[in-house]
């Protein structure tokens, strides 16, 4: 009987040992995915990037200036710029910190998913870890400085808290799922349909399994407490300033009589077609307009999708089906922008993984079980190796092959440019918008918002020009509007475009 009993033990123990050194890969393969070149990958600063950076630097720098939600540049959750500002204090006030903040919640994000989706088994959960890993999407988004990428992580330790709290009902499972429930209102727009997601599941788990659902209502008390204290910030927003909490949601809905640019069915056609047919035209979150997920990867999901509903009495199951539909409602009902939005997908990420994960173990349990042959195991798991690997490789040379001529208006090179050519002595001329990128990098670079450029709104009057050795503009027309035409015509170019057009103009007034 030991005879036996031991190759067995050091059978499992290879297989633990496979399964750490595959866990290692793949997270290596995340981080780099993530972390090389970010200096001058993708390059620029987007005003979206660049509000986060200056809010981060007024929490370092301006006495008193400490809220929970930002009412500038669309209305934002102030987690992340928190989270920047404690980078800046540590590693410096710069694009690349910025960025380097948002490729470290995408890494944690890609490990957080292990434990998640460990209760469908070790090999769902690395698969969908290799999935996510080179996934071009996250990719591109772990690696802007954008509080969106918040979503990836906190969904997934969602899925985590809730899978955990209905495998082990109790005051403690109910206060940790209704806490990272709560946190999650912290992050970005989807998360806000988490309490939606968590009533359609336990109406489903009270439809399908009466028993448990009567232990997890035992605890839903102390789930809506932590919800609620968590949150609490978020929540009293919500209330008392209702118009900038819930405006940038109006503002992108089909409410908005503004967003017509395509038809309501168009636009539901092409965002459900994201997965294999369209994708993001957005060069900040995706890459030529590739998919989604593809063709295979398509097919495995859909796969795991059929087993998930083959198992839909069991809770992990129903919370991925579930979850799903939910996450989708954003890109389907937000019509502004481009379409589909992958951006707005975000809280997909972890449920995409679970689908794949399983597809990916019921692909190798039907070779298995059709194929009786030894060598059918490692064939299959070859090739699920080779399809992940595959994904990664093209997802990597594909975002790192792109010109700056791609990035070039996405990341507002022009804008960066027109900043770092600015002097305490100048004056730039500047739309609303991109004028979020002047006032941080010039406050960055000369340590003090007192030393910052004159800035004028474009299509204003400077009143004392005289007063400036050189003003900037990302045209003639803005300084002929600021100047007059005479002045304006003595204008050099300072900096030009990968096409060879001037992007940035100056001239001595």
């Amino acid at each position: 009987m030991r005879g036996r009993v031991q190759p067995l033990i050091a059978r499992a123990r290879d297989r633990g040992l496979w399964l750490w050194l595959a866990l290692v890969v793949v997270l290596a393969l995340a981080v780099a995915a993530r972390m090389v070149a970010l200096a001058s990958q993708p390059g620029g600063l987007y005003p979206d990037e660049g509000a986060e950076a200056l809010d981060a630097y007024k929490l370092l720098h301006v006495p008193g200036f400490h809220p929970v939600f930002f009412h500038d540049d669309g209305g934002r959750e102030a987690l992340y710029a928190y989270l920047v500002a404690g980078a800046f204090k540590v590693g410096g006030e710069t694009v690349l910190v910025l960025r380097t903040v948002s490729a470290t919640i995408g890494i944690l994000a890609v490990a957080a998913l292990y434990p998640a989706l460990r209760r469908f088994g070790r090999g769902a959960a690395l698969a969908g870890m290799a999935w996510a890993a080179g996934a071009l999407w996250l990719i591109c988004i772990s690696r802007d400085g954008m509080r969106n990428i918040l979503v990836a992580l906190l969904a997934t330790m969602l899925l985590w808290a809730l899978i955990h709290w209905a495998d082990r009902p109790g005051r403690g499972s109910a206060l940790i799922a209704g806490a990272v429930a709560g946190a999650g209102l912290w992050t970005y727009q989807p998360m806000k349909l988490t309490p939606l997601l968590v009533a359609l599941w336990l109406l489903w788990i009270r439809h399908r399994q009466r028993d448990r659902y009567q232990e997890l209502k035992a605890g839903l008390g102390w789930f809506a407490l932590a919800f609620v204290v968590v949150a609490a910030p978020m929540l009293l927003t919500a209330v008392f300033d209702p118009v900038n909490y819930f405006g940038r949601v109006a503002g992108v809905s089909p409410l908005n009589p503004t967003n017509s640019d395509i038809s309501v069915f168009t636009h539901t056609l092409r965002t459900l077609g994201m997965f294999v047919v369209t994708g993001d035209p957005n060069a900040r979150h995706d890459v030529s307009a590739l998919p989604l997920l593809g063709w295979p990867l398509f097919l495995l999901a859909g796969t795991g999708a059929w087993r998930a509903w083959h198992d839909r009495d069991d809770t992990a199951h129903a919370l991925l089906l579930i979850a799903f539909p939910v996450f989708l409602l954003p890109p389907l009902l937000a019509v502004d922008g481009g379409v589909p939005h992958f951006l707005r997908s975000i809280a997909l990420a972890p449920v995409l993984a679970g689908l794949i994960g399983l597809g990916a173990v019921e692909l190798f349990g039907l070779a298995r079980s059709r194929i009786h042959a030894p060598w059918i195991e490692p064939v299959t798991a070859g090739a699920l190796t080779l399809l992940f690997a595959g994904l990664g490789a093209g997802s990597v040379a594909a975002y790192f092959s792109r010109p700056v001529s791609d990035r070039y208006q996405a990341y507002s090179y022009d804008v960066v440019a027109l900043a770092q050519a600015a002097t305490p002595v100048d004056a730039v001329v500047i739309d609303d918008y991109n004028r979020i990128d002047v006032e941080f990098l010039t406050d960055a670079a000369f340590g003090d918002a007192s030393r910052r450029p004159g800035i004028f709104t474009s299509g204003s009057r400077i009143g004392d020009p005289a007063r400036y050795t050189e003003v900037l503009a990302l045209s003639r027309g803005d300084l002929s509007a600021a100047l007059g035409p005479a002045v304006a015509g003595r204008a050099r170019v300072m900096a030009r475009a990968p096409d060879g057009r001037p992007a940035v103009w100056g001239v001595a007034p």
